[in-house]
């Protein structure tokens, strides 16, 4: 229900509990609190940490950014960081906002006090809750009843055994959106469901709200013989019926209808419609398919509906024996477990019938020490697609990595019926994982096997664990390093074409710290990226951040520096830092924002890349084709340009310019590439996060490359793998001989240095940073001879005086 959602979102709780930073100063059990408790550890948290405060958002309340983006600071952000902090201070990211906690609600109401004017929630739903606003266990308990979760959190008893069961989310994946008589379009997060609304839709000054839900089983009396769904059931509801225009459903399916006459005769990609979740569903004709897409359109509106797509077969005819053997039908697979790992855990294998997989998904049925868990949400640890022609019995096999772990003996291999997988339901197995001896724990890597029984046919993927649950002093005391990467990833696709991105400016660094040379550096191997000075040159210094790398022989700290229009690294010990003030000659170091953007994108002319992921990630994340097309020279560029199959959506245009330039570059090898141009490009239009995320990419892959086969001694030194984990990385690339060819080599490499850094999350400077050391340490480190690492280093060191000369916000008002 909307309204219901909506009351979870904006109750309005004026002064509700003010006493809670009194609590922290006479609670004497206050510091030992567990770091799992909803209730008390983000309050802890927050009193310990001022950044704690200003936590991002991005997915919180979509239909927000109607009610606020009028009273919002200008936006001088760029497009791929755009800063959605102001619309909720203070509230935690990891929870969606259909789960907020006691201790949230706490934080926006500090944040009324703290600056009501800019942050103010809007009332839409009147609630007479004022008796709760003094009693804190009352409000608890009605806070509780009223979200129905998912489990209960005063289940002391199972709190104790494990504090990663305590964890309380809300677990459907919905949005809601408000839309005026312009339209747009609604995409539920992490999908490839969207709505399509025309304008026109409703009248003007008339809007409508729309909700989408993926409901993940779908209807029983869609699943038979002659027909099988490829998607969620996916609930609809609008908040206005007094309409003009249809809406239009367009959902990407897991099953594409095989080229054969007879199947393409006998089968089709259909969409079952009803007004009730339970059905009678009936088929839609204004459907319109294109390969694995389906757009339908929507003309008999109600407040709620309920749409399912399938693969419908009008009859059976041998050889085929179901609806199953017309189709090429992709089978999705999520490993799902808690958010933190315990000395003992459980994992859940989840077969979907459908190519949605969720990021959180709550398990009724976990079984520990023999007694039933109440229902717990578990978060997404990893993902696999593959194609299965028909349905076939699976055996599941999950393998640890690491001696350290191991799966429960009879756990470590089960089967999955056909018959569960012709249903189109969820289809789960449980592992539960336990810790040997009393080691510290640490997170690990473990493989999954899926086998098709009666067939040679295997399918692996390895998963990466998250870390073990933090404690308060370690989520306190965060490296200062670590570095946000802001994206856009979910955010309502009709706020898309309003991002504009900001002009570059060509104009003289603004420089604040200076170093006089102490001596002469003069070398007789040239390094690349290492600076030459005279004693007494005046250098920029472009930040304050020390890089570390190898220099001559050993392992120094830098400056990242300018002189004579060259940038590159001076040994911290070889120069006096100075003010600007104290500056007497600075010609020699002066630079200006083009020459700087041009030298620091350098390291790309020799970056290994795979062109596909460069153009799916730039498409994904650069929201104006246009602002694209003029910084690569193509201003000249219109609509018209385009063919049928590139106007629609934006990402597509902006594809369509990477092709272009792509084509360009291929047709003159000698002067242009590809990679530097393109990263040139994007840091001219401020998409510095966008740029650190292909700067991680690229390095990995070239490092991996490079490596070959002294990956494993960098295994070794990084995450102290042992040698029955390196060989877990190296099986699925072994050819028919059992080793891994040396030119396939850069493979496990690549997989295993991936997963390394993913544990650090966005800190993409400590990523660069960790693996430039670790390759100087080695005993014939490749850095000797391949610098680029140390150049991209240089790089993420001089994103923010970029930003801070080229895109003046005085100029741009």
């Amino acid at each position: 229900d909307v309204n219901e959602s909506k009351l979870d979102l904006d109750i309005d709780w004026p002064g509700v509990f003010q006493h809670a930073q009194a609590v922290s100063k006479t609670n004497p059990f206050w510091n030992e609190l567990s770091g799992s408790n909803p209730f008390v550890h983000d309050i802890a948290a927050s009193n310990r940490n001022e950044n704690n405060k200003h936590l991002s958002i991005l997915k919180e309340k979509p239909y927000l950014f109607s009610k606020i983006s009028s009273n919002r600071d200008s936006l001088d952000s760029s497009g791929d960081e755009l800063d959605i902090d102001c619309l909720l201070r203070r509230t935690s990211a990891r929870r969606s906002g259909r789960s907020k906690s006691v201790s949230d609600f706490l934080d926006i109401v500090d944040n009324r006090r703290f600056n009501p004017h800019k942050t103010a929630l809007q009332k839409t739903a009147a609630s007479d809750m004022t008796w709760l606003q003094n009693d804190r266990e009352a409000y608890k308990i009605a806070w509780l009843s009223h979200r129905q979760l998912t489990r209960s959190c005063l289940d002391l008893e199972a709190m104790s055994h494990s504090p990663g069961w305590a964890q309380t989310q809300a677990t459907d994946i919905h949005v809601v959106c408000k839309l005026d008589h312009e339209g747009g379009s609604v995409q539920l997060p992490d999908s490839d469901i969207n709505i399509h609304v025309p304008v026109g839709h409703v009248l003007p000054g008339e809007f409508q709200e729309i909700g989408l839900k993926a409901i993940l089983n779908p209807p029983l009396s869609c699943n038979n013989e002659l027909s099988s769904t490829v998607s969620p059931l996916i609930e609809l509801t609008l908040s206005n019926l007094n309409t003009s225009e249809a809406i239009f459903l367009e959902v990407k399916v897991a099953a594409k209808v095989k080229n054969d006459p007879l199947s393409q005769v006998m089968s089709d990609i259909v969409c079952f419609f009803s007004l009730n979740k339970e059905g009678p569903f009936k088929k839609l004709e204004n459907c319109y398919i294109y390969q694995d897409t389906i757009q339908v359109k929507l003309t008999d509106l109600s407040h709620v509906m309920y749409a399912v797509i399938a693969i419908q077969a009008s009859k059976i005819q041998p050889p085929a024996t179901n609806v199953w053997d017309y189709v090429h039908r992709t089978v999705s697979v999520g490993i799902y477990g808690p958010k933190y790992i315990h000395p003992s855990f459980t994992a859940v294998f989840t077969v979907f019938g459908h190519n949605y997989i969720p990021g959180k998904l709550t398990i009724c049925d976990i079984k520990k020490g023999g007694k039933s868990m109440p229902p717990v949400v578990f978060q997404l640890w990893g993902k696999h697609t593959f194609l299965l022609e028909k349905p076939q019995d699976l055996n599941i096999s999950l393998i640890s990595c690491d001696p350290d772990f191991q799966v429960k003996m009879e756990d470590q291999s089960k089967n999955i019926k056909k018959e569960e997988l012709k249903t189109g339901e969820m289809v789960r197995q449980q592992f539960l994982f336990s810790m040997l001896g009393c080691r510290e724990m640490h997170f690990f890597v473990f493989l999954v096997q899926i086998k098709i029984l009666k067939s040679s046919q295997v399918t692996q993927f390895h998963v990466t664990t998250p870390d073990p649950a933090p404690k308060l002093s370690g989520i306190v005391n965060r490296s200062k390093r670590l570095q946000n990467r802001k994206e856009i990833k979910s955010a309502p696709w009709l706020l898309i074409p309003t991002i504009k991105y900001p002009k570059f400016q060509d104009k003289t660094l603004t420089v604040n710290t200076y170093g006089v040379a102490l001596k002469t550096v003069l070398r007789q191997n040239k390094i690349d990226y290492l600076l030459e000075y005279f004693k007494g040159d005046t250098i920029a210094l472009l930040g304050e951040d020390k890089v570390k790398a190898i220099g001559q022989t050993k392992m120094k700290e830098w400056y990242v520096g300018v002189l004579r229009k060259k940038i590159g690294l001076v040994h911290c010990k070889n120069i006096k830092v100075i003010s600007k003030e104290q500056a007497m000659d600075t010609t020699d170091s002066e630079l200006t924002t083009r020459h700087l953007v041009e030298q620091i994108a350098l390291p790309f002319k020799k970056l290994t890349y795979i062109y596909s992921v460069v153009l799916s990630t730039v498409s994904e994340s650069v929201y104006n084709w246009r602002a694209l097309a003029e910084v690569l020279g193509y201003s000249y560029m219109s609509l018209d340009d385009f063919n049928e199959a590139h106007v629609d959506k934006e990402s597509e245009r902006v594809a369509h310019v990477v092709k272009k330039m792509k084509q360009d570059c291929h047709a003159n090898k000698k002067k242009r590439l590809f990679l530097y141009e393109l990263i040139v490009a994007l840091l001219k239009i401020d998409c510095q996060g966008l740029v650190a995320r292909l700067t991680q990419d690229t390095i990995i892959l070239t490092s991996a490359v490079k490596l070959g086969k002294s990956w494993r001694e960098l295994a070794e030194k990084l995450a102290r793998l042992t040698k029955q984990q390196i060989e877990a990385y190296e099986v699925p690339h072994q050819g028919k001989n059992g080793a891994v060819a040396l030119e396939m080599m850069w493979k496990p490499a690549y997989d295993f240095l991936y997963t390394w850094a993913a544990h650090y999350g966005d800190g993409y400077r400590d990523v660069l940073q960790d693996l430039q050391s670790a390759l100087d340490k080695m005993k014939n480190p490749v850095t000797k001879q391949w610098r680029e690492l140390t150049g991209a280093l240089i790089l993420v060191n001089c994103m923010e005086v970029l930003r801070a000369s080229a895109f003046s916000k005085m100029e741009e008002e």
